[in-house]
């Protein structure tokens, strides 16, 4: 068979060879799909567990605007307040 038989030797190993580098690369190809899932798994818990957090931020920065209103209006009834009894104890004098 001379040549021929040679190159029909080498031809089979070499398919053979690409054969198993194929393999290879499926299933690199695979546990790189597996790793994409997951990692787009986490991404939506993150941006879910974001939105949860600017939800709650949000109420708090209205909560906390409410209780400053509510200390401001406090602080202007006390100082009315000692305003009045300031000034009565001022006409009560001498």
């Amino acid at each position: 068979m001379g040549k021929g038989g040679n190159y029909v030797t080498v031809a089979a190993s070499e398919v053979e060879e690409l054969r198993r580098k194929n393999g290879e690369m499926e299933k690199a190809v695979e546990d790189m799909r597996k790793e994409m899932l997951q990692l787009w798994r986490r991404t939506q818990v993150a941006e879910e567990a974001e939105e949860r957090l600017c939800s709650q931020l949000a109420e708090l920065e209205a909560e906390s605007l409410d209780q400053a209103r509510d200390y401001h209006s406090r602080i202007i009834i006390l100082m009315n307040e000692l305003s009045r009894l300031s000034s009565s104890s001022d006409s009560g004098s001498p």
